[in-house]
């Protein structure tokens, strides 16, 4: 089949692709959008986590033929050119990547999460977080660097006002 899909606000097409490969396949082998990582290929690491039509889901266990005409945004997406977002910036310099492998799943997540709430407390983004495993950094880290952009995403909507 020909996939249509707008991905991070781009119409993207994929052909020859089978309806039951996943959406994380076609990002990664025929897109050329490798951000999301293929880990568990079960939905339970988080490691894929992108956005489906506005919300997170798990790539892996989204079957092509369910992307058909959909809007998909991936790690990637979050950042504006160049200039990363504020979610990714802020796991850089609190140094909440290590091996980077949970990392895009992480950062959408967290991403979501702000977007959805503003400024989360600890129990709000443990329980955002909680679907993203990570074997490397312990959590402090992460959690360091998503009270950091909730407080630098919330203090840049406020200097808008």
């Amino acid at each position: 089949m020909r996939l249509n899909v707008t991905v991070n606000g781009e119409h993207r097409q994929a052909d020859d692709v089978w309806e039951g490969e996943s959406l994380l396949y076609v990002l990664r082998e025929r897109l050329g959008l490798p951000g999301s990582k293929n880990a568990c290929e079960q939905g339970e690491c988080g490691s894929c986590t992108v956005y489906l039509d506005g919300v997170p889901a798990c790539a892996c266990l989204v079957a092509a033929g369910q992307a058909e005409g959909r809007a998909v945004r991936t790690v990637e997406g979050l950042a504006e050119g160049d200039a990363l977002d504020e979610v990714q910036r802020s796991f850089v310099e609190r140094g909440a990547v290590q091996c980077g492998f949970c990392t895009p799943g992480l950062i959408v997540a967290a991403h979501d999460l702000i977007e959805r709430t503003g400024s989360p407390g600890d129990a709000e983004i443990r329980e955002a977080l909680a679907g993203n495993l990570c074997r490397c950094t312990g959590y402090e880290k992460i959690l360091d660097a998503v009270r950091l952009a909730a407080e630098r995403t919330a203090a840049a909507k406020e200097a808008a006002r």
